[in-house]
C-alpha cells in the first residue's frame, strides 16, 4: 500500500490517485487546472483576459527575525505566480497564528508583509486572521496570489518547445544555502570565516524569482520569446528541470558544467554535505525560450544584476533527459527526495546538544 511521504510534498502517485480524479465541479472556463510541475492555475475571464492563481503555505520562521520572515513569506508566495509571466496583482491570506505570538511581533511581521506586497504591486483583497491552539511555526496559514492579464500573455511549464534554449538564474541551491547560512551562522564562520558567513547570509535575499520572471518576459513570450518558467523549489535544479520536461512532454540535453553554483553556495553545501543540484532552491528560475531570444533574456537579467546562464536545450521527447559533465553523458532523473530536509534536521539536532 502506498504511503504518504514522511515530509514534504506528496508524491506524483498520491496526486494522481487521490487528488487529480476529484477536483470539484468541472468548469469550461478553467484553462489550466492542477497538474504535475505546473505552479499556477489559469481561468478564462472573457474579453481576452485571464486570471492566474497559485496557493502556498504562509511560511514564517521567527528565528530569522521579523524582517527576513515577512520578506520571505511574501516572496515565496509571489514567486510561483510570477512564473506565469503576468505581474502579481492581488493576494488573499489566511493567518492561523500560534498562541505564542504577541501583538508587537505580529505588528512587526505584518508591516514587512504589507511593504513587500506594495513593492511587488499586490493588494490584499481578503483574508482571515486568528490565534489558535495547535498552530505553530513555520506554517501559519495559507495564501493565494492572483494575476490578471491578456490571454496570450501568460506561460506555464507546459509550453516548452523543441529547439528552446534553457536558462537558469542565480544557480543551484539558493534556498538551501540561504536557510543554512541564517540558521547556522556561527558554524559557517567557524568552518570558513566571518566574511564568508556574511556573504552566505546575504544569499537569503536572493530567494525570490519575481524580478527574474518579470524581467525575462520583457523579451517577449511564447513564439516571441519565453515559452515556460518554473521556480526550482523542492529537489532543486534537477527536480525543476524534470518537472518542466514532464509538463511539456519534451526531452532535454543539459551541460551541467554551465549551471552556476555560486562560490559561497558551494561552500555551504559542502559544509552540510548536500548536493547543490538536488537541494531546494527557491530563487532559482528555470526559463525556456526561443533560441533567437536566449541571449536577450540573459542580457536583460544582467541589466538587473541577476546572474544567469544558458545550460542546454529542449529536444524531442524520444531523446529523453540527459546531462553532460566533463564530456560524459548521464541520465537526468528527478531526485524525488530533497537532501536539504534531513541535513537541516541533523544540523539542528547537533546544534541543540
Amino acid at each position: 500500500m502506498k504511503q504518504l511521504p514522511d515530509i514534504g510534498k506528496v508524491s506524483s502517485e498520491i496526486f494522481d490517485e487521490i487528488i487529480l480524479p476529484q477536483l470539484g465541479r468541472k468548469r469550461p472556463e478553467v484553462i489550466v487546472g492542477p497538474r504535475h510541475g505546473v505552479d499556477v492555475g489559469v481561468t478564462d475571464l472573457g474579453h481576452n483576459q485571464v486570471m492566474v492563481t497559485t496557493t502556498d503555505p504562509v511560511f514564517v520562521v521567527p528565528p530569522y527575525g521579523w524582517e527576513r520572515s515577512g520578506w520571505f513569506a511574501i516572496h515565496i508566495l509571489a514567486s510561483d505566480a510570477a512564473t506565469s509571466g503576468l505581474p502579481p496583482r492581488y493576494i488573499t491570506m489566511d493567518l492561523n497564528l500560534p498562541l505564542s505570538i504577541t501583538r508587537n511581533e505580529f505588528e512587526s511581521l505584518w508591516q514587512v508583509m504589507h511593504r513587500e506586497c506594495d513593492k511587488i504591486g499586490m493588494a490584499v483583497i481578503s483574508g482571515h486572521t486568528g490565534r489558535y491552539e495547535g498552530c505553530d511555526y513555520p506554517m501559519i496559514g495559507g495564501a493565494t496570489v492572483i494575476c490578471t492579464g491578456p490571454r496570450e500573455g501568460y506561460v506555464t511549464p507546459e509550453m516548452a518547445r523543441t529547439g528552446d534554449q534553457i536558462i537558469v538564474t542565480k544557480g543551484a541551491a539558493i534556498e538551501a544555502a540561504g536557510l543554512f547560512a541564517v540558521t547556522f551562522t556561527e558554524k559557517v564562520a567557524q568552518k570558513y570565516d566571518q566574511q564568508t558567513a556574511r556573504e552566505a547570509e546575504d544569499i537569503f535575499w536572493q530567494m525570490s524569482v519575481v524580478e527574474d520572471a518579470l524581467t525575462a518576459v520583457q523579451a517577449g513570450v511564447r513564439e516571441k520569446g519565453v515559452t515556460a518558467m518554473h521556480d526550482a523549489t523542492e529537489c532543486g535544479v534537477w527536480g525543476g528541470l524534470v518537472e518542466v520536461a514532464q509538463a511539456s512532454n519534451v526531452g532535454m540535453v543539459i551541460d551541467k558544467d554551465k549551471i552556476i553554483v555560486q562560490d559561497v553556495v558551494r561552500k555551504v553545501c559542502n559544509l552540510f554535505a548536500i548536493d547543490p543540484f538536488s537541494s531546494i532552491s527557491e530563487g532559482t528560475l528555470i526559463i525556456t525560450c526561443r533560441p533567437e531570444k536566449a541571449r536577450e533574456v540573459v542580457d536583460r537579467l544582467a541589466d538587473r544584476n541577476i546572474i544567469s546562464s544558458i545550460i542546454g536545450e529542449i529536444v524531442e521527447p524520444q531523446k529523453g533527459l540527459h546531462y553532460y559533465q566533463q564530456g560524459k553523458e548521464h541520465e537526468l532523473v528527478h531526485p524525488r527526495v530533497d537532501p536539504f530536509w534531513s541535513a537541516f534536521g541533523k544540523a539542528a539536532s547537533q546544534a541543540g546538544k
